[in-house]
């Protein structure tokens, strides 16, 4: 973590929940809390909707660094769109993104791809909607008889800034 004022002490982490009651922002809040659970310096500190869109990332980043921008070390976006409106808003406060607040988002689309060659977002955790050929592998196993395991897992990566550049030409959303 380049956030040089979080190595100490706690790490106040702000997060743009994608809209209310869909099951991806139900997840993502769900997997992130339990997986800081158990480290007692990974403090959520704000959390609210950002409506997975980029002008609603922005207002409320907004909002938040008007609360407190100086205790802020990490933003955890539920999706891309949600942290490049927000790193706007970082922008715009005349923080760097990335630098001094740091930045993780989910998806890695193309346009969180960018963000990290510009060296304004930190991570991209895929969530991949290519599942077709997955699908139809699955559905001609089925036809043809074979037995299928009870959970197909997706094959999806996450990507630090360092990674962006050498995958891009890759992305294909």
């Amino acid at each position: 973590m380049e956030n040089k004022k979080a190595a100490a002490g706690p790490v106040n982490i702000v997060e743009l929940q994608g809209t209310v009651g869909s099951a991806p922002a139900i997840d993502r809040k769900k997997g992130f809390e339990e997986v800081i659970k158990g480290q007692p310096k990974f403090k959520i500190v704000r959390s609210q909707t950002g409506d997975f869109t980029r002008a609603k990332g922005k207002e409320v980043m907004q909002a938040f660094l008007k609360a407190d921008a100086k205790n802020i070390h990490v933003l955890y976006a539920h999706n891309d769109d949600m942290a490049i409106g927000a790193i706007q808003a970082i922008e715009e406060a005349g923080l760097k993104p990335a630098k001094d607040i740091t930045i993780i988002s989910i998806d890695a689309v193309k346009g969180a791809f960018e963000a990290m060659m510009a060296g304004k977002l930190n991570v991209s955790v895929e969530c991949s909607p290519l599942l077709g050929p997955q699908l139809m592998t699955a559905v001609k196993d089925v036809v043809a008889g074979k037995k299928l395991p009870k959970r197909i897992v997706t094959e999806e990566g996450v990507f630090p800034m360092e990674t962006a550049a050498a995958e891009f030409p890759k992305r294909k959303y």
